[in-house]
């Protein structure tokens, strides 16, 4: 289906609903590398609810200005002093707030698409805004448009503000206070500016500021493929060299928050390819379902595999393939880990800024083919596993002595870059007519090798991967034998 541009309906800015007691919040050795990154575009696709949409739009005014008392740094703005040092000042200067009416668009027709709708993309604002730019310009914007049968509610908010956790704590809380329940605030911020993330280093920038690390205009494909509690299971008994059965209780969920059902009725043929369903069932006939086939564990094995890093590693070998690579050729994959709860003393559970740092595991394009599953997964595993206290205080050593933005992209042409979590409660959002029916993202940060996980709507440990290709590596994962009997296409 064609892209269908919303028309704007209106614009206008939302204050606090109390004026903030916060000071200046100096940015951190995590906060400011991203200051080089397009804001964060995120959003949730939601069935129309039955007030008039003038009336809505003036609920979820009133509901933002009141969130954003509890959230101050969004409705302020980037300041640089005299010594260099960027911080957010917190002065109530406010947020864009946009209506937009595309009622020619349905439900259905987005989600309908094999490749992500173009649509959606057009359901936020500040589109591959540069996070510097928050010095100057909103740190954070909302935008909501009435569909034919529905409601997309998309934030734009600066990288070098949130992080996922810290966007999503926003975003439920804004879903809170809008159905009414503002009896107690779930998850309250923390704006605490005294760890060691926060450096006394300065990063000397261009005038005018940086630039994306990326060709934001190079040929991509974008699609979301799920992977479903039993294929995850499969693939994790696999990895672990363990025979998958369905009886077997010892099962990983791969998020704690848990959804309403729902049946998104997904079938791994319904991809229109009949070469992919036959690869697919023979590879399943001679590699998942053969009774000959077992594996002796020994006694060296012991680490255990974690479900999401069984499906990292599923991804790792079939995005290889499909590049082509020579199998001297070196191959990254990065995974985006939480330093909340790594860094002593840690950091509040939902301490508001970015505390994030990017895990690199190296591998030869021959090793990530020729091995099996568990040898990627445990490189993976190795890597996680070792990023303790002693290595973000290693991290962020690294950068005070070479202080600089994070150079994402996918210069070699070689990485993978894991973002975002299934563990987020993305689907934690009743504004007040029920939960969301999708989460998607806008065109910020999309670059080739740029991969997004969430959480299935259904809550039963369900993964949704947002993937976005090359037009012609994305061809190759499609008919991955592999990979593609594990996944199917989300509707």
């Amino acid at each position: 289906m064609p892209s269908s541009s919303p028309t704007l309906f209106s614009k206008c800015t939302i204050i606090p609903d109390q004026k903030s007691t916060i000071g200046n919040l100096k940015l951190s050795v995590s906060d400011l590398p991203m200051l080089s990154c397009h804001y964060i575009q995120k959003g949730c696709l939601f069935t129309k609810p039955s007030i008039p949409f003038h009336n809505l739009i003036a609920i979820i005014k009133t509901a933002l200005s009141r969130t954003l008392s509890i959230f101050p740094p969004l409705a302020g703005r980037l300041t640089t002093d005299s010594d260099g040092y960027v911080y957010i000042t917190c002065n109530d200067a406010g947020v864009d707030f946009i209506t937009a009416i595309a009622t020619e668009l349905y439900i259905h027709d987005l989600l309908s698409t094999m490749d992500v709708n173009e649509s959606f993309k057009e359901f936020f604002t500040f589109d591959r805004k540069v996070s510097y730019s928050g010095h100057y310009s909103p740190i954070m914007a909302v935008q909501v448009t009435e569909l034919s049968d529905g409601i997309f509610i998309g934030c734009a908010v600066n990288h070098a503000v949130t992080d996922g956790t810290s966007f999503w704590n926003f975003f439920n809380t804004f879903a809170q206070l809008c159905r009414g329940a503002n009896k107690c605030i779930r998850n309250s911020p923390s704006f605490r500016r005294d760890s060691v993330l926060i450096s006394n280093a300065v990063l000397r920038l261009p005038e005018g500021g940086p630039v994306v690390t990326f060709n934001a205009d190079a040929p991509i494909r974008e699609r979301i493929f799920s992977f479903s509690r039993e294929a995850i299971q499969k693939l994790k008994a696999r990895a672990n060299n363990r025979r998958w059965t369905e009886n077997n209780n010892a099962v990983e969920l791969m998020q704690k928050h848990m959804n309403d059902h729902y049946n998104n009725n997904n079938n791994n043929k319904e991809n229109g390819n009949g070469k992919v369903a036959a690869l697919i069932e023979n590879w399943f006939k001679t590699n998942v379902n053969s009774k000959q086939q077992t594996v002796t564990v020994t006694e060296t094995e012991t680490v255990e595999i974690s479900s999401f890093q069984s499906l990292c590693a599923l991804l790792w070998r079939a995005v290889t393939r499909a590049r082509k690579f020579h199998p001297s050729k070196t191959t990254t994959f990065r995974m985006a880990v939480n330093c909340r709860h790594r860094v002593k003393p840690e950091l509040e559970s939902f301490y508001f800024g970015n505390a994030i740092q990017s895990v690199p595991t190296y591998a030869s394009a021959g090793d990530v083919m020729s091995k099996d599953i568990r040898w990627c997964a445990e490189q993976l595993n190795k890597n996680v596993k070792a990023h303790d206290n002693g290595m973000v205080r290693k991290f962020v050593e690294d950068w005070e002595n070479n202080p600089r933005c994070f150079p994402l992209g996918n210069p070699d042409g070689g990485s993978i870059t894991m973002g975002s979590s299934p563990r987020f409660p993305m689907y934690d959002n009743d504004f007040g007519w029920g939960k969301p029916l999708a989460v998607r993202s806008g065109k910020a940060n999309k670059f080739d090798g740029k991969i997004s996980a969430f959480p299935g709507r259904d809550g039963s440990g369900t993964v949704d991967l947002e993937v976005v290709l090359a037009p012609e590596t994305m061809a190759g994962l499609e008919n991955d034998a592999e990979f593609m009997v594990y996944a199917t296409r989300q509707l």
